[in-house]
């Protein structure tokens, strides 16, 4: 039986980790859910979709490259015609980056990362708020941020760039869409490379640390994808379990 809806929305990144985390908890409140990821990933999309139809929620896959425009046009199209309208867009698909000083850092390592971490986030902003408007519904756009995009860190001058990429987007966004009843805001965890610090230093003292579990985004993001959240926008809200404070 298909429970209620409260509306449709599209997650990129949705295979594994977060994103998958995000999409079986907006399953949960009630939205019917397109699942993005890689082609190369459909399989595992294909799993989370059984997923969240043992739910009782509707849900179906819509792989795409999203690093380029005319396959997250088509996704959004997709997503939107077949889910009866785009509510809520989640652009949680990224990557991590290699570790090197900024002196070592290749180029097409760096064009990669902000090809994948930021041009994406883009694009899905872009092309989910031109549906949102042309259906005069207004819409919450949510995007993947990190602590990394509020705080440098050393050897990671790609992904910082990239993640502080989006806050900027976000903002300008927000100020644009808000007279659409559209809300943009963004969501910034903790990251891997936090994970790699405290494998890599047992003697080190993170006891006051909380490593989060992607479960621990997608309560935010829920959050953030409700009508309650209506009058939050223009915000990316730190989700880190306390290693970094705005």
């Amino acid at each position: 039986m298909i429970a209620k809806s409260l509306g449709g929305a599209l997650v990129t990144g949705a295979a594994q980790g977060i994103g998958k985390a995000i999409a079986m908890r907006l399953a949960s409140d009630g939205f019917k859910v397109a699942l993005n990821d890689l082609n190369s990933k459909r399989e595992q999309l294909e799993a989370v979709a059984r997923d969240i139809e043992k739910q009782g929620q509707a849900s179906f896959v819509v792989p795409a490259d999203v690093s380029q425009e005319r396959e997250v046009h088509e996704m959004v199209q997709s997503a939107s015609k077949t889910l009866g309208g785009l509510d809520v867009m989640v652009a949680n698909a990224g990557i991590t980056s290699p570790m090197k000083s900024i002196t070592e850092f290749d180029v097409d390592d760096w064009d990669r990362i902000l090809r994948i971490n930021a041009r994406s986030v883009f694009l899905c902003y872009k092309h989910a708020s031109k549906e949102m408007i042309s259906r005069k519904q207004g819409g919450r756009i949510i995007g993947a941020s990190s602590y990394a995009g509020k705080q440098g860190i050393p050897r990671q001058s790609a992904y910082c760039a990239s993640k502080f990429a989006v806050r900027g987007l976000t903002q300008s966004a927000a100020l644009e869409l808000g007279e659409h009843g559209i809300t943009v805001n963004a969501y910034a965890p903790d990251t891997p490379m936090l994970k790699q610090s405290l494998d890599e230093n047992p003697s080190e003292d993170f006891s006051s640390f909380v490593v989060g579990q992607p479960e621990d985004i997608a309560s935010i993001v829920s959050y953030l994808a409700s009508k309650e959240s209506r009058y939050i926008t223009g915000q990316t809200i730190s989700v880190n379990g306390g290693i970094y404070f705005d």
